[in-house]
């Protein structure tokens, strides 16, 4: 069987990146591997949608209710490859992404990310950029992007949407339980501009924050609560 990859990013004002990022994604890879880009957004009024319309890409382009997990589930449903490549709108895969990613499935890793490095050179950041090369739960977010096989995500039964944030965590906790992730050492790059925006200790102290709270039982509406008071 030749594996294909459906990319899906969900998007919601993200004016500034999605065009660099589109055009990344066909530059850097292998264009025979991927099956369609789908970009799906959550209710932007920054213009994401006209920019996504204009560029001759022959992008597919759905709208969704607000919620990432929401977007990426409607994504995946209309997705036709056998692979699913889940990406946040400011995150760049290393030079052909799709290659790296179908060598893991053909071995028989049918989940997994890239290796992580912020576009930042604070400490801490490049810290935690290195510790994603390692196969450490703590280590895995959503900004290292995600693979799964269809079948494997349709087994999962996809992103729960009962949470509105750490969504990715939530899959990513399953594919841990069934051992069936692993860690491409090529980096994926991804914005800092939370980090920026909020001073990296804080940020980092509500991140832990949260993954503490879900650690003891947190309910999906307590972790987006917490979010909605201390970071959005």
């Amino acid at each position: 069987m030749k594996h294909k990859i459906s990319i899906i990013i969900p998007v919601l004002n993200e004016s500034v990146t999605i065009k660099d990022l589109l055009f990344h994604l066909i530059d850097n890879a292998s264009l025979d591997s991927i099956s369609e880009i789908i970009v799906v957004d959550g209710g932007s009024t920054d213009g994401t949608e006209n920019i996504v319309k204009t560029l001759d890409l022959n992008i597919i382009l759905l709208n969704s209710e607000k919620g990432r997990a929401k977007q990426m589930n409607l994504g995946a449903t209309k997705a036709k490859g056998s692979v699913l490549y889940f990406l946040h709108a400011d995150s760049f895969p290393p030079n052909r992404y799709d290659k790296l990613i179908i060598k893991e499935v053909e071995k028989g890793n049918k989940a997994g990310c890239f290796r992580m490095q912020f576009d930042s050179n604070h400490w801490w950041l490049k810290l935690a950029s290195w510790l994603t090369q390692f196969s450490w739960r703590a280590c895995r977010g959503g900004d290292q992007s995600q693979f799964i096989t269809q079948e494997l995500f349709d087994t999962i039964g996809g992103y729960d949407e009962d949470y509105i944030i750490y969504e990715d965590n939530i899959l990513i906790n399953e594919l841990y339980v069934r051992n069936e992730f692993v860690v491409i050492q090529d980096k994926i790059k991804t914005s800092a501009r939370l980090y920026k925006k909020h001073g990296v200790w804080k940020l980092q102290y509500y991140f832990w924050m949260i993954y503490v709270k879900r650690w003891f039982g947190a309910s999906a509406d307590e972790l987006f609560t917490y979010y909605k008071k201390q970071i959005d």
